[in-house]
């Protein structure tokens, strides 16, 4: 699986269009990224960009450390079983800020997304 690295800004809400063809099912994801000052933390959300159908609504985005965490795998289900991709955060500097993606620390962090998901 090919995976692409988010090109991430500090804005607050940021979205980016992106093929994707999980099981061979072709449609333009919309993956937005939205931060919510109330709770602290990035939340993603994942949709056909043509249709509007939401797939994934405003999970938050939380960094793998020590073991590779694919955000998307509880969307395994999606398309049959073949699910909606795989996501994860890594950290992208040795000592980031926060644990986790934070208000103006988002760029220390890679966000790895593909379309297919695979055990």
């Amino acid at each position: 699986m090919d995976y692409v690295i988010l090109p991430v800004s500090e804005e607050a809400r940021q979205v980016f269009f992106l093929p994707a063809s999980p099981d061979g099912h072709a449609f333009q994801a919309k993956i937005e990224l939205r931060f919510l000052e109330a709770s602290g933390l990035w939340f993603l959300s994942i949709r056909d960009a043509v249709t509007g159908m939401l797939y994934v609504n405003q999970i938050p985005l939380i960094c793998s450390y020590e073991e590779l965490n694919d955000l998307l795998f509880p969307f395994r289900w999606l398309f049959q079983g073949s699910g909606i991709g795989s996501l994860f955060c890594v950290k992208g500097v040795e000592k980031p800020a926060s644990m986790n993606p934070g208000r103006h620390n988002l760029k220390e962090f890679i966000l790895l997304w593909g379309d297919r998901w695979k055990e």
